[in-house]
């Protein structure tokens, strides 16, 4: 994963859950799909979790048929809980947000790009687009506190 999108690398994009009780608008999202592999995505939604950086500047509608599972101290992971459709993984702290790519109206212009948690990934799928891949250990080195 790279540094923020540049603003030519993110588009405002709408979409809504598979019953359309909540509707979500991204304004910042990024055109870069990612998969997660860990084993948290694959469980909550039966394989990797294809999503946009979506940043924290996301418009909701119908908030109040969104759940929020607590899944790990830093983060949340929202679904529509009239129809159960997966929306986002949210960070606690910053608010950003990487929303299920499936649920937007446009998706045309999207490129797959990075895949994390590859160490985890099952031998039994494989995508064919040469992506940049990072191990849980590599993408949690990124995030963790400096020491001195």
């Amino acid at each position: 994963m790279s540094d923020a999108p540049t603003p030519s690398e993110t588009s405002e994009r709408k979409g809504h859950c598979l019953c359309g009780a909540v509707q979500i608008t991204a304004h910042d999202a990024s055109k870069h799909v990612g998969a997660c592999h860990c084993d948290m995505c694959r469980r909550w939604g039966g394989g990797p979790f294809i999503e946009l950086d979506c940043g924290a500047h996301v418009t909701v509608t119908g908030e109040d048929h969104i759940t929020a599972y607590s899944s790990s101290d830093w983060a949340e992971r929202g679904f529509c809980k009239t129809c159960g459709t997966n929306l986002f993984y949210r960070l606690k702290e910053t608010g950003q947000h990487m929303i299920a790519a499936g649920i937007f109206d446009d998706q045309d212009d999207l490129t797959f790009r990075t895949q994390v948690f590859i160490d985890q990934k099952p031998s039994y799928y494989s995508f064919a687009e040469k992506t940049d891949n990072m191990t849980g250990e590599e993408l949690m080195a990124m995030f963790a506190p400096e020491t001195e």
